[in-house]
């Protein structure tokens, strides 16, 4: 009773108060500031860039500065007319010397690579930041349908209850058999369990959005019925397949990564080389005066000059990590074949499901209005007498699956849109308003 009541209660709340919905863009807004995989790519990217600054540092000068302080205690032995003595005295000094590379072959190439690094590193944030433009979707459209899902269900189970009571009412009179009784009650047994599946999938689909958003999404704005689905621009899929194969962001990371894999051939192999370094110094020391009154001794040193390396021998490391460097530019390569075979599959796989998907979203709205006519027709023959009760309930559940089936069509059309425009490196926040502009608002 109490239960009851409170649920009134609530209810009252709510019907006092406006109710605001959470709508694409919003749920996107609330998924970049709390995901943690886009958080994590974020990082990544910032971390990347350091690449850039860390290669740069090999063409620059090094200076480095050093000082020391010694206290010296000396003794003296066979001294004339003295025997031996000690003599104490500090000692002071330093250093600073500077080495300005001229030519470090290795230094050139690992600059070359640094520069490669932070582009493969800012593919890798966009790619990112589509995947979770495609995931908020995703997750978006899955509690939609989890609604619809249940909606269905539940009006499915209600109109089946109806004919369960009409057939109880029908065979209590003699007008019908005991089998339609039976018949609708095994149907609304199975749509109680349905229902029961179909309130878990929801529960669960929204806890996945909760997960990306950090929250409930609370109520989402559905999809409009009269929702126009667009046809991909251009119309061939061989343009889109082209298109993913160069502009991918998968593909970009991938051949940013093995061209740094090729240069790292030629970092290594310059291990063979001379290096030549413009190298500095500057050093001033002095030693403080001795108990026995000697003067105290400074000294100052400059030196500018030319510092060559020439290496002769090192083991054969050099031509070892030549080989290996050689292997993983051909696995990298590897690696960006299969990046661009994967990004033309998806290319066509998401036109596929753009163009056919439009056409099955066509044929359901057909069908959704013929099973309605059916329906109308059924229940009709079945208050005349020409029809039995099975003959309903059957044309109850085609209509209840067939308005799934539609909603299913439309969100994985919609998701095709998104995921076709990331095969080819284009899917922008513009992207996902436009397809937030056929929610109802």
């Amino acid at each position: 009773m109490k239960r009851h009541a409170l649920a009134l209660l609530v209810g009252a709340v709510f019907a006092a108060s406006p109710v605001f919905a959470a709508d694409l863009a919003q749920v996107y807004r609330d998924a970049v500031a709390y995901d943690a995989q886009f958080a994590a790519a974020r990082a990544n990217l910032d971390a990347g860039r350091e690449k850039l600054p860390q290669g740069r540092s090999g063409l620059l000068p090094v200076i480095s500065a050093s000082g020391n302080t010694t206290w010296n205690q000396n003794t003296y032995s066979g001294l004339t007319g003295n025997g031996s003595r000690d003599a104490s005295f500090n000692s002071n000094g330093y250093t600073v010397s500077l080495t300005q590379p001229l030519f470090r072959w290795q230094n050139i190439v690992q600059y070359d690579q640094a520069q490669l690094q932070v582009v493969q590193a800012e593919a890798t944030f966009e790619q990112a930041r589509q995947d979770l433009i495609v995931r908020v979707a995703q997750a978006y459209f899955d509690v939609l349908y989890a609604q619809e899902n249940l909606t269905a269900v539940r009006a499915n189970k209600e109109a089946i209850a109806q004919q369960l009571a009409q057939a109880k009412k029908n065979f209590e009179v003699g007008t019908a058999t005991i089998t339609d009784s039976q018949e609708a009650q095994s149907r609304y047994d199975l749509a109680t369990a349905q229902e029961i599946a179909a309130d878990s999938d929801l529960e669960i689909k929204r806890h996945t959005l909760s997960v990306i958003i950090g929250k409930d999404a609370g109520a989402l704005n559905p999809l409009r019925n009269d929702a126009t689905l667009a046809p991909p621009q251009p119309a061939a899929m061989a343009n889109w397949v082209d298109a993913a194969e160069k502009d991918s962001f998968t593909v970009l990371a991938q051949q940013a990564a093995a061209e740094v894999a090729a240069r790292e051939v030629e970092r290594n192999r310059a291990g063979h080389y001379p290096t030549l370094d413009v190298v500095a110094s500057y050093n001033d020391s002095s030693s403080g005066k001795t108990q026995f009154g000697d003067s105290r001794f400074d000294s100052t040193s400059r030196a500018v000059g030319l510092q060559l390396n020439i290496p002769i021998f090192q083991g054969g490391y050099v031509t070892s990590k030549t080989r290996e460097a050689a292997a993983n530019r051909e696995a990298a390569n590897a690696a960006l074949d299969g990046a661009r075979r994967n990004a033309s599959l998806l290319a066509r796989q998401s036109y596929l499901g753009v163009v056919n998907g439009i056409a099955q979203v066509r044929a359901l709205e057909a069908a959704l209005l013929s099973s309605n006519s059916a329906l109308e027709s059924n229940k009709l023959g079945y208050e005349v007498g020409v029809r039995i009760n099975i003959d309903v309930l059957n044309a109850e559940q085609q209509v209840y699956s067939t308005r799934r089936d539609l909603a299913r069509a439309r969100f994985d059309t919609l998701l095709a849109q998104l995921r076709l425009k990331a095969a080819v490196g284009t899917l922008s926040d513009a992207d996902l308003q436009q397809i937030n502009g056929l929610l109802v608002h």
